[in-house]
């Protein structure tokens, strides 16, 4: 095995921490007993019971996560829809205008986005709140929903599927039983990915929210402007908790699925 040169070893311990001390620091001071953010005034969690009583935030959260869960769930059932036309449909009239109408939410910015869906709903006479921002992120999400499908339909085998259909299957039964079940880990990915962005988006959610809906990434936005307040470090220590449990727990049972496989596959050797 190489040894790693000081150079790498450099590089990487100055992005790392570049990248988490932040986030440590943003840790510790969620525990400040002070106002002041900047100014230790010992260990406290009050703060936590601030921020749990203050309805302002709870409903941001309850919004945003009903937005992530809602759209995402539009975005994979369409991107899913989009991938197998790209992959099974073979050439036909406008396959270029789709794929490049598929993929062209990848590299538009986001404010273009934002603000032409604003002219959309506002041209309809549709009433900004909770539908508009879950249309929206349904819009540009599912672009990302179908990258990842497409990717594993492309080197799906297909005899799996004609097969199913020569014992007797019609084509929604073969989807169902065959194909579904083997797309399932990129459907899911695709989820994952829809939903992850729905709860980061700030800038297209910023242009379709109305006064009645208020995603968290906006909320938090509204209160940094007027100065960090010790409920936003709380409340950011609890996102970079809940994301930190489920990197560990996506990371030890994709662990665990491989060792299984690995012992199926010695197995069925022996």
């Amino acid at each position: 095995m190489r040894k790693p040169s000081w150079f790498n070893v450099v590089s990487l311990t100055l992005g790392f921490a570049f990248l988490y001390i932040p986030m440590i620091i943003l840790v510790i001071y969620s525990f400040n007993e002070s106002k002041l953010v900047a100014v230790w005034g010992g260990f406290s969690t009050k703060w936590y019971g601030e921020l749990m009583q203050n309805e302002a935030f709870l409903d941001a959260a309850w919004v945003t996560l009903k937005v992530g869960v809602i759209s995402s769930t539009i975005a994979t059932v369409l991107g899913t829809m989009a991938a197998f036309v790209l992959v099974r449909a073979g050439r036909f009239r406008g396959r270029t205008l789709f794929s490049g109408m598929i993929y062209a939410p990848l590299v538009m910015p986001e404010v273009i986005t934002g603000l032409s869906l604003l002219l959309l709903f506002i041209a309809v006479g549709m009433d900004r709140g909770v539908a508009t921002i879950v249309l929206a992120h349904a819009t540009f999400s599912m672009c990302y929903v179908s990258v990842v499908v497409s990717s594993r339909m492309a080197s799906f085998d297909e005899s799996l599927e004609e097969a199913a259909l020569d014992l007797g299957c019609t084509p929604w039964d073969a989807f169902k039983s065959v194909t579904l079940p083997i797309i399932a880990p990129a459907v899911a990915s695709g989820w994952l990915l829809a939903f992850t962005l729905s709860l980061d988006d700030l800038v297209i959610a910023s242009f379709t929210a109305g006064p009645s809906a208020t995603t968290l990434p906006i909320k938090i936005y509204s209160s940094v402007r007027l100065g960090v307040s010790p409920e936003i470090n709380a409340l950011s220590t609890l996102i970079i908790g809940l994301v930190t449990i489920g990197v560990l727990v996506a990371s030890i049972t994709s662990k665990r699925a491989i060792q299984k496989q690995k012992r199926d596959e010695l197995l069925a050797v022996h």
